[in-house]
C-alpha cells in the first residue's frame, strides 16, 4: 500500500488480496510442517496430556508429595482410543494440520495486517498500533499455552478418573478427544485477546475503565460462564480456566485507564495548542 491514503477502492482491495494470499500460503506452509511431522505431534504433543510425564503432572505431583507423601494426579497408565469412522484418522489428521499451521503462522498474519493498516496511520499511531499488533499474537500464544498445560490437563485427568461403575470399560472417541482439545486449546486462545478488544474499544471511546470497574460482578458471571463454555464445565477445569480470566479482566481494567488518562492527556493538549 505504497501511495496510502491516495490509493483507490480497488487498489485498496487489490493489496488487501495480496496480503490475505501470502497469509494463506503461510498458513499451508506453516500447516505443511506440521502434517510432514504429524506422526510426532500427535504422540507428543497432541496426545501429551494424556501421559504421566506430561509437566503439569510432575510439577502438581512434585509439591504434592512435598506436603502430603503422595501424588495428586496419576493418570492410568493406557489411553485407549477407537476410531469409528473409515476416513476419521485423516480428518483428525487434515484438522491438527491445519489448525496447528494457523498457529504456526499466527504472528506472521497478525504482521500482514498491521502492514496493511499502517500506512493509514499518523506516526503516533503506528507506534501504537505496533504495540497492539505484537500484544495480539503473544497473547493468543500465551492464552494457547495456558489452555494446553493449566487447562487440558485437568480436564483430561477429571474425565479419565471419574467412574459411575466398574464394569464400565473406558474407550476413548479420537474425534471426541480432538474436539475437546480445540476446544480448550484454541478457546483459550481467543479469550486471551479481550485486553487488544478493551484497548480497541477505549480508544475509540466506547468503553471507559469506570463502567468495567461499575460492572465488575456482571464481568465476574460473564467469566464464569465462558469458562464453562470452554471447558468441559466439570468445576476443576472450570476454575482453571476463570482464573487467568479473571486476572486476565484486572489487567484490562488497568490497560482501559491508562489507554482512557492518555486520550484525555491528548485532548487537553490540542485544546491549548488551539
Amino acid at each position: 500500500m505504497s501511495e496510502g491514503k491516495d490509493m483507490s477502492f480497488m487498489g485498496h482491495i487489490g493489496e488487501l488480496r495480496g496480503h490475505l494470499i501470502r497469509c494463506i500460503i503461510a498458513i499451508a506452509i506453516g500447516a505443511f510442517i506440521v502434517g510432514f511431522n504429524i506422526e510426532w505431534i500427535m504422540d507428543q504433543v497432541f496426545f501429551g496430556p494424556v501421559r504421566n510425564d506430561f509437566p503439569t503432572f510432575k510439577v502438581i505431583n512434585s509439591l504434592s508429595r512435598q506436603f502430603s507423601g503422595v501424588d495428586a494426579m496419576v493418570l492410568p497408565d493406557d489411553f485407549p482410543v477407537r476410531v469409528q469412522k473409515l476416513y476419521q484418522q485423516f480428518n483428525v489428521m487434515m484438522s491438527v494440520s491445519f489448525l496447528g499451521g494457523v498457529v504456526l503462522a499466527f504472528p506472521y498474519i497478525v504482521w500482514e495486517l498491521w502492514r496493511f493498516i499502517s500506512p493509514a496511520l499518523r506516526p503516533q499511531e503506528k507506534n501504537n498500533s505496533l504495540m497492539l499488533i505484537n500484544s495480539v499474537w503473544i497473547l493468543f500464544l500465551t492464552g494457547i499455552l495456558c489452555g494446553y498445560y493449566l487447562i487440558l490437563p485437568f480436564a483430561i485427568n477429571f474425565a479419565v478418573l471419574f467412574k459411575i461403575s466398574d464394569i464400565i470399560e473406558p474407550l476413548y472417541d479420537l474425534s471426541d478427544y480432538t474436539a475437546l482439545f480445540f476446544q480448550i486449546v484454541l478457546g483459550m486462545g481467543i479469550v486471551f485477546l479481550f485486553p487488544v478488544i478493551v484497548y480497541f474499544l477505549t480508544t475509540i471511546g466506547i468503553l471507559t475503565p469506570k463502567f468495567l470497574r461499575t460492572y465488575r460482578r456482571h464481568a465476574i458471571v460473564l467469566i464464569m460462564v465462558i469458562a464453562a463454555v470452554i471447558t468441559p464445565a466439570d468445576v476443576i477445569s472450570m476454575m482453571m480456566a476463570a482464573i487467568p480470566l479473571l486476572i486476565l479482566f484486572e489487567f484490562s481494567i488497568g490497560l482501559s485507564a491508562r489507554t482512557y488518562r492518555r486520550i484525555q492527556k491528548a485532548e487537553i493538549t490540542a485544546k491549548k495548542a488551539d
